[in-house]
């Protein structure tokens, strides 16, 4: 599969915080989840990807280009952040009107089946609307000029668990052929395991991992013990540990291994959430 994104080394430097030589790509019709806690650099990540800030350092490239160098580029990347981008006296019908005037690949009829979908009336004013209602019609305006990219941020954190369910299955549906893909920051780690194929995990501006979603959910495990038994796991299989009153947590890239090897240890399957957990707010190996 080739990518239909590549990012590589990107750098960004602001006053007490630096986005440090981020790099991952996005292969066609898969799903790059982005994680990590507030704060880590998802959204300067994907501000500085779409070239909403000026980079430092690094490349990024759509299909084997920079953004800059296709005005085709704006028909194929459909974007969603965390907050409406239209005037809220507009209503749905005019935000369709509008965007049917800046997209050539606008489709009047898909727009108008997703705001069926998604029960959106189209001549409520956006100020009258949910903060659900209003995440669902920007995601239903980015599909509709018939992007091959979505790049999410935190696009579904303003959806009741039902209607974000519906959503996922939207992008799931979105990639079912290897030329659609999405790049989506969610700190609802839960969708991410329903959709995503891939995990980057951004923590204080650099990237820790980027892996499959199957080998994280059916490899990682924490182990979960005393004193005694902790001090005598080797080191290098540790990934990050904590303590937890008398119990130690300790996260490890194979479970099975573990489980053979610790035998008076529980050994828990590990959550992306609890993996998460443990680089940010535990230790790193000693």
């Amino acid at each position: 599969m080739s990518n239909i994104l590549e990012v590589k080394d990107l750098t960004k430097q602001y006053a007490g915080f630096t986005l440090d030589h981020i790099s991952f790509s996005v292969p066609g019709g898969a799903i790059m989840g982005l994680i990590g806690e507030n704060g880590a650099g998802k959204t300067t990540t994907i501000s500085a990807v779409l070239d909403l800030i000026r980079k430092d350092g690094g490349t990024v490239n759509f299909w084997g280009q920079e953004l800059s160098s296709s005005r085709q580029f704006r028909e194929d990347i459909g974007v969603v952040f965390d907050g409406i981008n239209f005037y809220e006296t507009l209503t749905p019908a005019k935000v369709g009107k509008i965007s049917g005037a800046a997209y050539r690949q606008w489709d009047r009829s898909l727009y108008r089946d997703y705001l069926n979908r998604f029960q959106l009336p189209a001549d409520k004013e956006i100020k009258s609307m949910s903060k659900g209602m209003k995440m669902k019609l920007c995601i239903a305006t980015a599909l509709s000029h018939r992007p091959k990219l979505l790049i999410l941020d935190e696009a579904t954190g303003g959806l009741d668990p039902v209607m974000r369910d519906d959503i996922l299955d939207v992008f799931l549906e979105f990639v079912q052929d290897e030329e659609h893909s999405i790049l989506m920051s969610s700190h609802i780690t839960s969708d991410l395991e329903k959709v995503a194929d891939y995990i980057t995990f951004i923590h204080k501006g650099k990237v820790l991992f980027c892996k499959t979603k199957d080998e994280l959910r059916y490899h990682y495990g924490i182990i979960r013990c005393g004193a005694a038994l902790f001090d005598r796991i080797d080191k290098a299989e540790i990934l990050a540990f904590r303590k937890e009153d008398y119990q130690w947590n300790v996260l490890v890239a194979d479970r099975e291994k573990a489980r053979r090897k610790y035998k008076d240890a529980i050994v828990d399957d590990a959550t992306i959430d609890d993996i998460m957990l443990l680089y940010v707010k535990g230790e790193q190996k000693r």
